[in-house]
């Protein structure tokens, strides 16, 4: 009775796997891993009929799971790596390896264990083509990471991931616990494309595993906008056909990818912006403004930025990604743009802010403590690199960025601006043919034919006109009509020959001489004399500047 039950079982175990080796074959049979001489692919056997056999065999001396028919590959493999990698990435094992049998190319398609003689195939192809997207190499530096055990810990550790614990449905771990390419491909089964256990429109697949903070509000996630076939398609190696059906795909690629330590569709950080920012998806094009003149140099260099680099930037550089998150952007109006959203800062008190509530804490990551930040752009009494103690409210005066103005008196300004009022770095510094110009170009201090990046001209020699940047929040007529503005030498230089546009640092500057953002300018046909006695009292009302071979000595005004 016993020896009949053993066998009973035996057959039974020889059915099931009979069973399953047929319902695999009958999936494989029409997709590109059947590999033998029925096989639809221009990769395949001149001959052999079997198809199972190009990865199992049913007898074998020393197979391994799941009867496996192919030698196993080296372990000369480069894996992928980057600073914000926190799970131990090494080489390929168990499941992966196996693949890797036949994608890496180092293995002939046709040399098999159970085989005397490779198999000969078609056009005496010997290993996938070198440059087709299935052969991965040996550098997997550009492939999503592998063979790695996926805890609760590393999901804790590394944030934006889902417990492991969750990934009960299509996308599982092997039988170890550990990340491999079955999680997300199911060699037997190519209904959902490219192998996917499940398809990935709108990145459904990724988004299993990945929870990118402010994601579901993120235009790349929602937006429908579609490529107007102008120019190089944004999507080249994807069938989704809008932002939100491509989502995470239209900058990352999980294979293969050329921008390769964030899998990136392109090697520079502004190559995976400008395919949808050229005007041909987005309604804005913003990649002519980095034609312009004046530019925040994102072409200037390249694997420079890291996520994982500190809040103040002090190997000078900015990409897009600086100042923007594309898992965040949006196009909400509010007193954070929303495509600023879910960006790091730097706070008027030097102290990181993450994420950034207000626009001038993301300029200051640059434009404050930087150690090797450049030349002021006007030469000045009092010379101040740092921005960040430019608009400091401690200090005697400052436009009010980071807060309101000191002075409760300001009578030329321009409505809705009041003297409670609080600016934005872009107030001033922005596209000079975009919207806060009058024109209909993109928002923003991308690119500007104005120095400086501004947005409108800024008089730095001779008398400023009606579309000087100070009028924009400032009226002329009452400047003019104010002493000693109406005293007919005034006219003669702009604004920046006395005041400072950004402000003097509590440390260098005086209430005294340095209320209303006084700070002379000391070149370019503005007031010179002797140092000693350059400078206007703002308390007293007494200039003793001497300005075009006259003496003020303490006249007052």
């Amino acid at each position: 009775m016993k020896r009949w039950q053993t066998a009973r079982a035996l057959a039974t175990a020889c059915i099931g796997a009979l069973v399953w080796v047929w319902a695999a074959g009958a999936g494989i049979a029409t997709t590109k891993h059947n590999l033998s001489a029925s096989g639809p692919g221009a990769v395949k056997a001149t001959s052999e009929a079997q198809i199972c056999v190009f990865c199992h065999a049913p007898h074998n001396k020393s197979p391994t799971t799941p009867l496996w028919n192919r030698q196993t590959p080296g372990s000369g493999y480069t894996p992928y790596a980057s600073s914000t990698l926190k799970a131990a990435a090494g080489q390929p094992t168990r499941g992966s390896l196996l693949c890797l049998s036949c994608h890496d190319g180092t293995i002939a398609l046709g040399q098999l264990l159970n085989r005397a003689t490779p198999i000969s195939m078609v056009a005496g192809v010997t290993t996938l083509a070198t440059g087709s997207a299935s052969r991965l190499g040996t550098d997997l530096s550009g492939d999503h990471p592998i063979s790695f055990n996926y805890t609760s810990a590393l999901a804790t550790t590394r944030g934006e991931l889902v417990d492991p614990a969750v990934l009960t449905g299509q996308v599982r771990l092997d039988s170890s616990g550990q990340m491999q390419c079955s999680a997300c491909h199911d060699a037997h089964n190519d209904a959902n494309g490219k192998f996917l256990v499940m398809s990935n429109q709108g990145s459904a697949l990724c988004q299993t595993c990945h929870t990118k903070n402010y994601w579901s509000a993120s235009d790349h996630k929602l937006s429908v906008k579609t490529w107007s076939g102008i120019g190089t398609n944004p999507w080249p190696h994807t069938s989704g056909s809008t932002v939100a059906q491509n989502a995470c795909e239209s900058c990352h690629r999980p294979h293969t990818a050329p921008g390769k330590k964030w899998l990136q569709n392109a090697a520079t950080e502004e190559g995976n912006c400008y395919p949808c920012h050229n005007g041909n998806v987005a309604a804005k094009n913003i990649q002519s403004e980095f034609a312009k003149s004046s530019l925040h140099p994102i072409a200037s260099t390249t694997g420079v930025h890291d996520p994982a680099e500190a809040a103040v930037v002090n190997t000078r550089h900015v990409e897009c990604v600086d100042c923007h998150n594309p898992h965040a952007s949006n196009a909400s109006v509010g007193a954070l743009a929303g495509a600023l959203v879910g960006v790091r800062g730097v706070g008027i008190n030097g102290v990181e802010v993450n994420p950034a509530s207000a626009e001038y804490q993301i300029c200051l990551r640059c434009h404050g403590d930087s150690s090797n930040s450049p030349a002021p752009h006007t030469a000045r009494q009092i010379s101040q690199v740092n921005t960040r103690l430019e608009f400091s409210t401690d200090g005697p005066s400052f436009h009010p960025v980071a807060g309101p103005g000191r002075s409760s008196k300001v009578p030329s300004l321009l409505a809705p601006w009041t003297t409670a009022s609080v600016i934005k770095c872009s107030d001033c510094h922005n596209n000079n043919a975009g919207p806060g110009a009058g024109g209909t170009g993109p928002n923003g201090p991308h690119g500007s034919t104005n120095p400086i990046l501004m947005e409108r001209p800024y008089a730095t020699t001779g008398a400023p006109t009606t579309g000087d940047i100070c009028y924009k929040c400032h009226s002329r007529a009452v400047i003019i009509a104010e002493s000693p503005h109406n005293r007919s030498e005034h006219l003669r230089y702009g604004c920046k020959a006395c005041h400072d546009p950004h402000g003097i640092s509590a440390t260098q500057g005086s209430a005294t001489y340095n209320s209303r953002l006084i700070n002379l300018a000391t070149a370019d046909n503005t007031p010179v004399g002797t140092p000693a006695k350059l400078y206007v009292d703002t308390v007293a009302r007494k200039c003793y500047l001497s300005c075009h071979g006259e003496s003020h000595s303490g006249r007052s005004y």
